[in-house]
């Protein structure tokens, strides 16, 4: 048995989906194992609405997951998220989720890849 703040969790599987479950968290991560700005984490994520982006950032952020520099010097502002060090811990986790949905869309027959309209 685990707990963060007071929240319980069963096992080590549901800790780990605590930091990257739900729709949009592990998404979101495996586009910054490289730095972006938001405007390019928006662009990359293209059916997310930028309250749940913000939303979703913004718990990352809080977890440890990644981290937020906001850049003054010059106008227009600029914002640039990034992996933590222990961010970075989930990389390979990461890549193993989405090469086993590249290899499963290779090898299903319901799965259909379509083109993205923008």
């Amino acid at each position: 048995m685990y707990s963060i703040d007071d929240k319980k969790y069963p096992c080590s599987t549901s800790l780990t989906m605590r930091y990257i479950g739900g729709k949009w968290k592990s998404v979101i991560l495996i586009h910054l194992i490289e730095k972006k700005r938001y405007n390019e984490l928006r662009k990359e994520c293209l059916s997310i609405t930028e309250r749940t982006l913000s939303l979703q950032l913004k718990e990352l952020e809080e977890d440890g997951l990644i981290t937020r520099t906001v850049y003054t010097d010059k106008p227009p502002l600029r914002v640039e998220y990034e992996l933590t060090d222990f961010g970075k811990t989930l990389i390979p986790l990461l890549q193993a989720i989405s090469d086993w949905g590249k290899k499963t869309a290779k090898t299903n027959d319901r799965i259909k890849q379509t083109a993205i309209k923008i």
